[in-house]
């Protein structure tokens, strides 16, 4: 083979091996080519994903609705803000009532309790139950007084606030109704046999005869505050709210929404013509901690004795070796509220359907400690009297619990869209759920005598 054919024959390799090379150089810049256009696809795709979630969650979530009221819908931001709001106020209460303490947290523990549970992270969505349902107590509220032609002005938020520290614009304070006297009935106590009461004490006790007084207790008069310092202690307010990431338009708007009620309050007792007027009974009272004692003294128990039985008992109260530890006693002007309030409703209904001078059935009555007592009540009295002033409102703050009820049948609807959306800030600090110091023990130590030093 000549030098020339095999020279021809190499070259022809070689540019078989190069359009090889280029065949596989461009295939492979192809694969390259899909492959970025593929993970840009997907890059696009994420970052659209991304994109689409940082819209939701900033601009879509906030404005859907989480409660529709008639035509009102409450939104997630407002929501999330309300709750905001309400744990604000919380740590603002709890921080001023710990400093009026002294810094006792014991204290704020045993009477604050509530407040506390509140604030708890694990709590966050049965918090914002009740504060959702709170929103939508505010807008029947509002939705029914504007139906009844009410409204609340700035100017009376303003000055609603200035009440609430004392501030009455250079004026005073409303004066409070003067309290009438009323003549409290005086018991009927039928005197004791001598006998009898020398078997129990040295000398017969008298029972003292009620004072006449005043209905409702006159409650001390505010001492007014100065606009400067009405407008210091506003503004500590407000700086509180906004150190805690609240906006101080919702303190405002909280204070016109009590207005709102206070308002319709007034309005449903005219509507309904709420009596000023109530019942009140007056009545003896046997109480028992044992159902034997109970049930044997009811047997005996008649119309005509009732008097002589209660004295009896009423008289081995300051008796030390007396064995029965029956109390008696005597109540005056207690309406059917009070009564239901006070001890429960079967004692409540049957001292005011019971004739009078005749002893009830044995009542148990169960106390918010546990303990349960037996009752014998016999009424004395009953009389139509004015309702003291917090007994009234208490009247017209049913009229509005009620007209809620009605208006919450059919025209609410309740979402669950908030939930695991609940803000857990502001937090309370952690000292409020620290343990209590204990107080010292100032009792001295007993020194044994074998290890006492003994006298030079």
């Amino acid at each position: 083979m000549s030098k020339k054919t095999t020279n021809s024959r190499a070259k022809e390799e070689e540019l078989r091996q190069s359009r090889k090379e280029v065949l596989l150089a461009r295939k492979q810049a192809q694969q390259t080519r899909q492959l970025r256009i593929a993970l840009g696809l997907v890059g696009v795709l994420i970052v659209a994903v991304l994109a689409v979630a940082v819209i939701n969650e900033l601009v879509v979530a906030p404005n859907r609705s989480v409660a529709t009221v008639n035509d009102d819908q409450i939104s997630l931001k407002a929501f999330q803000e309300q709750v905001s709001f309400e744990r604000a106020r919380r740590v603002v209460l709890l921080e001023d009532q710990l400093t009026a303490f002294g810094g006792d947290v014991g204290i704020i523990q045993q009477f604050a309790n509530q407040l506390l549970v509140d604030m708890y992270p694990t709590n966050a969505e049965t918090f914002g139950e009740t504060v959702l349902n709170q929103m939508v107590d505010d807008i029947l509220i509002r939705q029914a007084a504007q139906e009844r032609g009410i409204t609340v002005t700035d100017a009376e938020v303003d000055a609603e606030i200035g009440r609430s520290f004392n501030y009455f614009d250079g004026g005073l304070p409303t004066p409070l109704p003067t309290a009438t006297q009323t003549a409290v009935p005086t018991p009927s106590v039928t005197p004791i046999p001598t006998a009898v009461i020398t078997d129990v004490l040295p000398t017969a006790t008298s029972f003292p005869t009620p004072t006449a007084g005043p209905t409702n207790t006159p409650q001390p008069t505010a001492t007014p505050v100065t606009a400067d310092a009405f407008q210091q202690q506003l503004s500590d307010l407000l700086q509180q709210y906004t150190d805690l990431g609240v906006n101080q338009n919702a303190y405002r708007e909280s204070v016109r929404m009590q207005l709102y009620r206070q308002k319709l309050a007034d309005v449903l007792a005219v509507e309904e013509e709420l009596p000023r007027d109530a019942e009140h009974a007056n009545f003896y009272v046997l109480v028992f901690d044992n159902r034997t004692e109970a049930d044997d003294v009811a047997a005996t128990l008649t119309a005509d004795n009732f008097l002589e039985v209660w004295n009896t008992i009423r008289s081995q109260q300051s008796n030390p070796d007396a064995t029965s530890t029956a109390f008696a006693t005597e109540l005056f002007n207690r309406t059917q509220d009070d009564l239901a309030t006070t001890f429960n409703q079967e004692l409540a209904t049957a001292v005011f359907e019971q004739a009078l001078n005749t002893p009830t059935p044995v009542i148990t009555i169960t106390g918010q400690d546990g303990t349960t007592n037996f009752v014998i009540a016999v009424p004395s009295g009953r009389q139509l009297a004015p309702l003291s002033d917090s007994a009234y409102q208490t009247k017209k703050d049913e009229l509005v619990a009620s007209l809620l009820t009605t208006l919450r049948g059919g025209n609410v609807v309740l979402g669950d869209f908030w939930r695991g959306r609940v803000p857990t800030e502001p937090a309370l600090d952690s000292k409020f759920y620290a343990t209590p110091t204990p107080a010292p023990d100032l009792t001295l130590p007993t020194v044994a005598p074998e290890a006492a030093t003994p006298a030079p």
